[in-house]
């Protein structure tokens, strides 16, 4: 299984705006401590937005910071919102699924099972689970503590 770059970009996000705590900071800042597209993460943090994850600040000395505590933040909610539709295989969308194996394949239900253990494992997993010791974290993307 395997996220796509904009569920990667909102963990990373998400992950650097926990580490500034209750500090607002910009998609600029985001962009140039990961190296990489300010357009991309301006896509990210509408959607996040819109799921009330994080609020941002308009105007001058404006941003972004969390709507919602670290550990109210669960990790396998949010992969499951930006991942795109979450159909990972063509036999998962009927609508669209051309496989003519598709009525006698044992294997997407063991697909499927996996996609399901995946998923169990990162919803067991909060934002403050991944900035619980913020130190290293912060050193490397060079946060002030």
């Amino acid at each position: 299984m395997r996220l796509t770059l904009y569920t990667d970009y909102s963990l990373r996000l998400l992950t650097y705006v926990a580490l500034k705590g209750d500090r607002l900071t910009t998609i600029q800042e985001i962009a140039e401590a990961y190296d990489i597209s300010h357009n991309h993460l301006m896509k990210v943090v509408t959607e996040l937005g819109r799921a009330g994850i994080i609020e941002t600040v308009r105007g001058r000395g404006g941003g972004l910071r969390l709507a919602r505590k670290p550990e109210e933040i669960n990790i396998g909610a949010l992969a499951r919102r930006m991942e795109d539709d979450g159909q990972h295989v063509e036999c998962f969308q009927a609508a669209t699924n051309t496989c003519r194996i598709t009525p006698s394949c044992k294997l997407k239900h063991k697909l499927r099972e996996a996609l399901e253990a995946y998923y169990a494992v990162l919803d067991g997993t909060t934002l403050a689970d991944l900035v619980e010791k913020p130190q290293p974290l912060r050193r490397l993307l060079a946060i002030p503590a």
